[in-house]
């Protein structure tokens, strides 16, 4: 089947709310999952779509296709934001440029106007020990630029965005613009790259991880990187420190923030090589999990509900869903989600859980760069 009657099809059976639903789950799925679940506009969807023989290209696309296609999801959005995660210079801890690159076509294709926009915590070792693990804090905007331009390079999306004609913008300097947050846990308002304030529509593109503060590292916790270095010193040490005044996580009240200050409109999961164990980083502890899924939605919590249910969790142990709840954030449970493509008991796995401290435990270990 070619790509565009697949499309038509994926994009009719949506309309119609033809879904895989929660029918099927693993056994022992927790209280309040429904084995059928009904179809529902006012639910938010959630796709999942398998990569098979490596062709990640294909399964971005059905993802996409299967929440009604491109043009649905971003309507009335001409500015884009693509945020992938790239925490460090890792190949194994990052996402993939290849999915990055699928949605950036597909949103030129939808003729939108695309940006691929982060502010890493770490750079390459050309940097020095200090900047290249994330291990000392900085808010000089000059070593901000080096240590982005770097990471861009060594990951390979400089050349994706010269593929692409796109542009590559580093969240962490350039102009500032403050977002009030007057029901902010940790903030009442927000420092932000103007392009964030800008945008209409932001794409989380996150690599599936495991985190020894967050539990999980999602489409919502990847937002944690749009925290301009400038403003709150890279690796956002600073951020954690404020957040620790709140909760013992230092990290998932701050999440929240971060997503309601953001148009958070679109979720896109890499999760073609996951990490489970101590994450978000390979020589931090985590190992690499093949799970071979691309998991989208336009949900943010929705769509990290359903990839941590995938990673072996139960949305309760997730320090961030619960913060989100408490900020009204909806749905409250996987019942209340359509889940489009694969089903959740064909691509359930029991990832291997990390060893999670609070965040006074860390606290004090950065040091100047």
């Amino acid at each position: 089947m070619n790509r565009i009657s697949r499309r038509a099809f994926l994009k009719t059976m949506a309309g119609a709310g033809a879904y895989v639903g929660l029918s099927g789950l693993a056994s022992g799925s927790p209280p309040g999952i429904s084995e059928t679940t009904p179809v529902s506009g006012e639910i938010p969807a959630v796709s999942i779509a398998r990569i098979r023989k490596g062709n990640i290209d294909y399964a971005v696309r059905e993802a996409i296709d299967l929440l009604g296609g491109m043009e649905t999801v971003a309507r009335n959005k001409e500015k884009i934001l693509l945020k992938p995660n790239l925490v460090g210079p890792d190949p194994r801890d990052v996402t993939k440029p290849a999915v990055v690159r699928t949605l950036a076509q597909l949103m030129k294709e939808a003729g939108k106007d695309v940006s691929i926009g982060e502010g890493s915590a770490a750079a390459s070792r050309s940097m020095g020990p200090g900047a290249e693990y994330g291990d000392c804090r900085s808010s000089d905007p000059e070593m901000l630029d080096a240590l982005q331009k770097d990471i861009f390079g060594v990951l390979g999306y400089t050349e994706l965005a010269k593929d692409l004609r796109i542009p590559l913008i580093n969240l962490h300097t350039g102009e500032i613009s403050k977002v009030p947050l007057p029901d902010g846990f940790v903030f009442k308002e927000v420092s932000l790259h103007r392009s964030l304030t800008d945008t209409e529509l932001l794409c989380s593109v996150p690599m599936m991880k495991t985190h020894g503060l967050a539990t999980v590292t999602l489409g919502m916790k990847n937002l944690f990187g749009v925290f301009p270095g400038k403003i709150y010193g890279a690796p956002r040490w600073g951020v954690h420190e404020m957040a620790g005044r709140v909760e013992k996580s230092g990290t998932a009240s701050a999440v929240v923030d971060i997503v309601r200050a953001n148009k958070l409109n679109l979720t896109v999961i890499d999760a073609s090589t996951a990490m489970q164990g101590t994450g978000p980083t390979y020589r931090g502890g985590g190992r690499l999990a093949r799970m071979n899924l691309i998991i989208a939605g336009t949900n943010p919590l929705a769509t990290d509900m359903v990839a941590a249910y995938t990673m072996g969790f139960r949305p309760e142990e997730i320090p961030t869903f619960a913060w989100a709840w408490k900020a009204g954030m909806a749905p409250r449970n996987l019942m209340n989600i359509e889940i489009r493509g694969r089903k959740l008991r064909s691509v359930r796995q029991k990832f291997a859980r990390p060893l999670v401290l609070p965040w006074s435990i860390l606290e004090g270990f950065d040091r100047p760069c």
